[in-house]
């Protein structure tokens, strides 16, 4: 039996690493990119949280199946909280990942605290609502300079707490291990597996 579940998102990053996390379920995975005549969610909630479960929703509603959905946010102390929600469009529509992270390095060039974490919000739904919203969370400290080629976003700025790397110096296996993303979709894995009926005992 082939168990199918639709992961609300068309960025090919976020795709990549979900799946590296999700394949020891052998479960067959599709995305948003999948359904290209499918308007994009909107994401106008106040929270990550809201996020999620807005694409969460919307993307079982619209094709009918189970659907996980997530929203990270970077949230540093010393910007109270910023950029927080609107991490992914901290420099504005359209920008980049690069061009996010210099806008935070300009803002920190000045401030020697520089404690920050990394959240992200998972949400499952089936077309008749969310079934499961659990979250993940590292703690870190934002590098002076960016540090590492690998991963995507701010990886290359935030240095996580307990390891002397950001997670751009890290190796895919190591990162997919301890990131915030692996811990928000491992507690909600069991919500997965239960909705699909892999395992009964779950």
């Amino acid at each position: 039996m082939a168990y199918q579940l639709l992961l609300a998102s068309r960025n090919p990053d976020k795709i990549s690493e979900l799946r590296a996390i999700l394949e020891p379920y052998q479960i067959r995975i599709h995305t948003m990119l999948d359904f290209p005549d499918f308007p994009d969610t909107l994401e106008d909630k106040d929270s990550i949280f809201g996020n999620a479960m807005k694409k969460a929703l919307e993307g079982a509603r619209q094709t009918g199946m189970l659907c996980l959905a997530d929203d990270t946010g970077l949230f540093i102390d010393a910007l109270k909280g910023a950029p927080g929600v609107f991490s992914a469009r901290y420099a504005g529509p359209h920008c980049s990942y690069q061009d996010n992270l210099r806008k935070v390095l300009l803002q920190m060039q000045d401030i020697p605290e520089r404690s920050a974490h990394f959240e992200t919000a998972a949400a499952l739904a089936d077309p008749s609502g969310i079934i499961s919203v659990v979250s993940g969370l590292v703690r870190g400290q934002i590098a002076m300079y960016e540090q590492g080629s690998n991963g995507f976003g701010y990886d290359s700025i935030f240095t996580v707490e307990g390891y002397q790397q950001t997670y751009a110096e890290m190796d895919d296996e190591t990162k997919n291990r301890i990131s915030h993303r692996s811990h928000a979709l491992r507690l909600i894995i069991p919500a997965v597996l239960r909705a699909l009926r892999i395992n009964d005992n779950i």
